[in-house]
C-alpha cells in the first residue's frame, strides 16, 4: 500500500458548517432496519443515501414544490460519521440549506438522537443538489417560492461548484475490480440510483477496515450517469489517509469517492 502525509487544506477536510441558533429546519425521524445495516449492525453509506434521498423527497412535498421543482440531481454528497447509528435506532433528520445560487444548492442533514443523548449517534451530512427542468433535462433556476424558503438559513446565496476530487485515476491503481450492476440498481431514467455508488464503496471497505471504527468522512462527486447494460469497473489507491475510488466505463470516469479517517487537525464539532 502506498503511503503520503495527510492533508489538512485539502478541500475535502473542510469543516461542515453548524446548524444556526433558533433554527427550525424540516425534521423527520427514521428507523434503522435490517436492509440498511452491515453484519456490524452498522448502518451503512448506501442506506445514509437513502435517507437523504427520501427526506429530500418528503420536505420538497411539505413546502409545496413538488410540482415546482420535482427534479433534481445530486453532484456532491458528504457524510461525516461522527458516532455511527446502529440497528433498532431511532434517527432524528433535520435537513435545511446553507448555501445556494440560482440552480442549485448545498443542502445539510443531521442524522442524530430524538432525545438529545450525548453518547447517541452523530451523521453530517451535505449534498450538491442541481435543480433540473422535467422537460430540458437541464439545470433550470429554482422557482421563486422554494428559493426564498431555502435561503433562510442559507450564509452563501452565490454558491458556485468546485470539483474537490481528481477527476482521472493514475495509470497505476492498488485494486482494480469489475462491479457488476443489478436491475434493481437502475431509477426510472435508466441511470444508475445514487446509493449503488456508495454500495461501490462498501464492497471496498474491506481494504481498509480500519475506517469504519468512526470518527470518518466520505465523498462522492458524480461526472456522469451509469446506463444500463454498461460495465462498470472501480479502479482504487490505497493511501495513509483514505482510500480513492474511481467509478470507470472502460476509461471514462463516471463518479469519483474517497473515504478516510478525520485528520486531527480538522475541527469537526459534534
Amino acid at each position: 500500500m502506498a503511503t503520503s502525509t495527510p492533508s489538512t487544506d485539502l478541500p475535502r477536510t473542510r469543516p461542515l458548517t453548524e446548524l444556526p441558533e433558533q433554527a427550525n429546519p424540516f425534521s423527520t425521524e427514521r428507523t434503522v432496519r435490517t436492509g440498511d445495516v452491515d453484519t456490524g449492525k452498522r448502518l451503512r453509506l448506501d442506506g445514509i443515501a437513502r435517507y437523504l434521498q427520501d427526506i429530500g423527497t418528503d420536505n420538497l412535498a411539505a413546502v409545496g414544490a413538488s410540482e415546482t421543482d420535482p427534479l433534481w440531481i445530486v453532484r456532491r454528497t458528504i457524510v461525516d460519521v461522527h458516532r455511527p447509528a446502529e440497528y433498532g435506532r431511532t434517527l432524528r433528520l433535520r435537513r435545511w440549506c446553507d448555501a445556494l445560487s440560482t440552480r442549485w444548492a448545498n443542502v445539510r442533514v443531521r442524522f442524530d438522537d430524538p432525545g438529545d443523548a450525548p453518547d447517541g449517534p452523530l451523521i453530517e451530512t451535505a449534498a450538491f443538489w442541481i435543480d433540473i427542468g422535467p422537460t430540458t433535462g437541464a439545470p433550470t433556476r429554482i422557482s421563486d417560492g422554494l428559493f426564498e424558503h431555502m435561503a433562510r438559513y442559507a450564509h452563501d446565496t452565490r454558491l458556485k461548484w468546485t470539483a474537490w476530487l481528481p477527476a482521472r485515476a493514475p495509470d497505476e491503481v492498488d485494486d482494480e475490480r469489475v462491479f457488476p450492476l443489478r436491475a434493481t440498481d437502475l431509477d426510472p431514467f435508466g441511470h444508475v440510483n445514487n446509493a449503488v455508488y456508495w454500495h461501490g464503496l462498501e464492497e471496498l471497505l474491506p481494504l481498509r477496515p480500519d475506517i469504519p471504527d468512526a470518527p470518518y468522512r466520505a465523498v462522492i462527486e458524480h461526472l456522469r450517469p451509469v446506463a444500463a447494460g454498461e460495465t462498470l469497473t472501480l479502479r482504487t489507491t490505497l493511501r495513509e489517509d483514505g482510500l480513492t475510488v474511481w467509478f470507470t466505463v472502460e476509461d471514462h470516469t463516471r463518479a469519483v469517492a474517497w473515504i478516510g479517517r478525520k485528520p486531527d487537525a480538522l475541527r469537526w464539532t459534534p
